[in-house]
């Protein structure tokens, strides 16, 4: 299998996953970019996968059904476009000879769903959409903070090496503010040089993984004291991580 993240609009990626012949696509906001992948590989499309209803992730879908030979999945709680296969939390999906099980990830829309693939190789996949992002997460359109951080605590605890393929490349932006709340964080510093490397080369920073994530995303950190004490200073409650969650969020949401 081989895993692809096709740029598309300024800073997007939809993620590809094909096994020589076949392919399946999470997230087409945009349909030009996948089709010149499948035309230069020679891939059939089998299989389309939404995680929320944003134009910038569901935009290309009915124009790829004139190739595609298969289903497109979607949340059932969110307007995606028709026809689609609904699912939710525990859904399990054959494609592609994996299995994708669905996780019920609310939070940046209200039906966010995303797809964890146990990748026999020992490096599971998850397609977390705006859920998560390297260093964040994302913003909060219609859920709650309560939400949001049981969604990113539900995904904290799939395996460690779990591979996180991210929908935008803003790694190095989520970079700036991780080290605006945790300063001494030397893991932080470190990944920080290799994802400027990364960019500096035109090359993504993703797909990450969790054992990274959980090292210096201050999203997933809330019960660290650098990280609590941070968010005190922002009128956080230290000792309730939804509401350390609540203020990173919010200093997130303003910061340049």
């Amino acid at each position: 299998m081989k895993l692809t993240a096709i740029p598309a609009f300024s800073d997007n990626y939809i993620w590809m996953v094909d096994d020589g012949r076949q392919a399946v696509v999470v997230d087409p906001g945009e349909a030009a970019p996948v089709l010149q992948a499948l035309n230069e590989r020679n891939l059939r499309l089998v299989g389309i996968l939404v995680t929320h209803h944003h134009r910038d992730h569901v935009g290309g879908v009915d124009r790829l059904r004139a190739v595609l030979d298969g289903p497109v999945w979607g949340p059932a709680g969110e307007s995606t476009p028709e026809p689609r296969v609904s699912v939710g939390d525990g859904d399990a999906l054959e494609v592609l000879g994996l299995r994708w099980l669905t996780l019920d990830v609310p939070g940046h829309t209200r039906g966010h769903v995303a797809y964890f693939v146990p990748y026999p190789s020992g490096h599971p996949l998850l397609f977390c959409g705006d859920t998560l992002f390297s260093a964040g997460c994302g913003r909060l359109f219609e859920g709650s903070a309560a939400q949001m951080h049981a969604s990113l605590q539900k995904l904290a605890h799939l395996p460690a090496q779990t591979r996180v393929c991210c929908a935008h490349e803003y790694t190095l932006n989520n970079l700036r503010f991780a080290a605006a709340v945790e300063p001494a964080n030397r893991e932080l510093a470190e990944y920080a040089r290799w994802c400027e490397e990364q960019r500096a080369a035109g090359l993504p920073t993703l797909p990450s993984t969790l054992e990274i994530e959980m090292s210096l995303n201050p999203f997933l950190r809330c019960h660290e004291q650098q990280v609590a004490t941070a968010a005190r200073g922002r009128g956080a409650d230290a000792t309730n991580a939804v509401s350390v969650f609540a203020a990173l969020r919010a200093w997130k949401d303003e910061f340049r």
